[in-house]
C-alpha cells in the first residue's frame, strides 16, 4: 500500500497536513513531518476534497463517444451498438478503458463500477493505472455469455497487483436481456460469494411496459423476486419506479445508481431524487454510463445536472441540495461498495483530490459543495490521490 503526506492544504478553511500511511489517512493536522522515504506534496493552500466514486458505466465504451447520437435507445442499442460490439477486440476494449480511466482521473474520480465485454482487460487496465474499480462481465441470455467467463475473470483476478483496490461483481445486463434462470443463478451465486451484483432496472418506459406483459410486475419486483435484491445489488438507472418499487428497493437495502446525462441524452425520463433519497430514504449513488451514451465521464457535468434534475422533476428548487447532490458523489458512491472513503478524516481511505483555489469556477470561495456542483469543471482538479498513489499531479497523470 502506499503512504504519502500533503502538507499545506486547505481543509474546511484551515491549513493542515494529512499524512496517509499504508492507503488510510493516518492523521490530519498543521506541522507533520514526513516518515523516512514518504513522498511529501506541498499543496501550496489547495483546497482538499474527497474524490468521487462512479458507480455504474461501461469504461471501454469510450471507443464510441459521438458514434451515434440522437436516436432512442432502442434503435441506438440494435443498429449502432450491438453491431459495433460484435466487431471488438481486446486491443479496441484496451485502448477504450485506458481512455476511460484517464478521463475519470482528470475529473476526480477514483472508483468505477464497470459492466462490458473483455473485463479481463478492464481488470489489467485499472490495476495498472491504480485507480479503484469494481468489474463484472455483462452477462446475458445467451451461450456467448455463460458464467465461464465470470470464472475466466476470477483467474484474471488473482493476477492483479493490488486486490485491495479491485474487486468482481455479477452483472446480469437487464430484466429484457436474461431470464429467470440465468437471474436466479446470479442471486444464489452472489449470496454464496458475498460479490456484489449489477445491473440495468426500470431504465425505460418501454423496458417496464415489456416487463409487466411478461412477468405481471415491474423489472425491480421481477429482480426482487428472482432474489436480487440486497444491499449489495447496484440497480443503474431506476428512471421509471413505482411506490411499490421504492418500498422495495429501500426495505433491501440495495443502491439506485442515478446517471442523469444518459438518461436526459436518451430522454430514458426523469430520475425522481425526492422519492427515492428524500422521501423515499433509498441508497443513492452517482453514475456516469458508458461515453456511447453520455459522451463524458465527467463528475461535476454529472453533479449538476442530477442537482437540476432534481429540480425539475419535483418542481421545488429546494429538491436536489448541493450538499445532498456532493454527498451521493463522494461518500455515498464509497459507501454503496463497501468503502470506508468519501471523506478526508483519520481512519477513512486516502482517496483526495486537490483543487486549485485560483479556479474562477470556485470563486468567490463561499460554500465548497455549491460551487463544486453548480460551477466547477475539470479544469478545477489539480491532483488526484487514490489509496495514497498520486495518480495525477499538476494536472499531469503518473507516467506522463
Amino acid at each position: 500500500m502506499n503512504s504519502l503526506l500533503i502538507r499545506n492544504a486547505n481543509l474546511s478553511g484551515k491549513c493542515t497536513d494529512a499524512l496517509i500511511t499504508d492507503g488510510v489517512f493516518a492523521k490530519i493536522a498543521p506541522g507533520l513531518e514526513a516518515p523516512p522515504d514518504v513522498p511529501v506534496i506541498d499543496a501550496g493552500g489547495m483546497i482538499l476534497a474527497p474524490a468521487f466514486y462512479n458507480a455504474h458505466t461501461h469504461s471501454a465504451m469510450s471507443v464510441m463517444r459521438s458514434m451515434a447520437d440522437d436516436i432512442r435507445l432502442e434503435a441506438w442499442l440494435s443498429d449502432h451498438i450491438w453491431p459495433y460490439e460484435a466487431k471488438l477486440t481486446p486491443d479496441i476494449i484496451r485502448r477504450g478503458v485506458r481512455l476511460a480511466i484517464e478521463e475519470m482521473i482528470r475529473s476526480g474520480t477514483v472508483f468505477f463500477n464497470d459492466m462490458y465485454w473483455f473485463p479481463d482487460i478492464t481488470l489489467e487496465v485499472a490495476d495498472e493505472m491504480g485507480v479503484r474499480a469494481m468489474i463484472g462481465p455483462c452477462l446475458i441470455s445467451n451461450p456467448l455469455a455463460s458464467f465461464t467467463r465470470f470464472e475466466e475473470l476470477e483467474e484474471a483476478y488473482g493476477r492483479v497487483r493490488d486486490k485491495d483496490r479491485l474487486a468482481l461483481a455479477y452483472a446480469p445486463h437487464a430484466v429484457y436481456s436474461t431470464d429467470e434462470a440465468l437471474l436466479r443463478d446470479t442471486a444464489r451465486r452472489a449470496a454464496a460469494d458475498g460479490r456484489f451484483i449489477h445491473v440495468h432496472a426500470s431504465e425505460t418506459r418501454k423496458e417496464v411496459e415489456d416487463c409487466l406483459a411478461a412477468h405481471g410486475m415491474t423489472p425491480v419486483a421481477w429482480l426482487d423476486k428472482c432474489g436480487l435484491l440486497g444491499p449489495r445489488t447496484i440497480l443503474a438507472h431506476c428512471v421509471h419506479l413505482t411506490p411499490d418499487d421504492i418500498r422495495r428497493i429501500h426495505d433491501s437495502g440495495a443502491v439506485a445508481a442515478h446517471n442523469p446525462c444518459s438518461n436526459y441524452k436518451l430522454c430514458s425520463g426523469q430520475f425522481d431524487f425526492r422519492a427515492v433519497y428524500e422521501e423515499g430514504g433509498c441508497r443513492v449513488a452517482l453514475g456516469t454510463d458508458g461515453c456511447a451514451s453520455n459522451n463524458s465521464l465527467s463528475f461535476f457535468d454529472e453533479m449538476k445536472l442530477a442537482a437540476l434534475n432534481a429540480k425539475i422533476r419535483s418542481g421545488d428548487p429546494e429538491c436536489g441540495k448541493a450538499d445532498d447532490i456532493l454527498a451521493i458523489a463522494t461518500r455515498g458512491g464509497a459507501e454503496a461498495f463497501g468503502l470506508h472513503a468519501g471523506l478526508i478524516a483519520e481512519g477513512w481511505l486516502g482517496d483526495a483530490i486537490l483543487l486549485d483555489p485560483a479556479s474562477p469556477q470556485l470563486n468567490p470561495p463561499g460554500h465548497l459543495a455549491a460551487n463544486l456542483v453548480y460551477a466547477a469543471d475539470t479544469s478545477c482538479v489539480d491532483t488526484v490521490v487514490c489509496a495514497g498513489r498520486v495518480l495525477m499531479h499538476g494536472r499531469r497523470l503518473s507516467g506522463r
